[in-house]
């Protein structure tokens, strides 16, 4: 879908420097892509910092007792 944007030279050059791009269109559009993406992210990071999402690591305390007892075993 194509879209008309307006925008001042100055945030042109901008965006042009900020994606790397040489042409106006690739320069949005990876603006665009970077900005959603990052909306995404913080949208997932949300979630587990409230809360809604976790992660559970069953064998995750017993791992670490394991990995520390080799730790004493092998120290001189």
């Amino acid at each position: 879908m194509k879209v008309t944007v307006e925008l001042s030279d100055q945030e042109m050059a901008e965006i042009l420097n900020l994606t790397g791009e040489r042409k106006k269109g690739p320069a949005i559009r990876r603006l665009m892509e970077e900005a959603l993406q990052q909306r995404r992210r913080a949208q997932i990071a949300q979630r587990f910092l409230s809360g809604e999402w976790g992660v559970e690591l069953e064998t995750y305390e017993a791992d670490q007792e394991r990995e520390r007892l080799r730790a004493r075993e092998i120290a001189p």
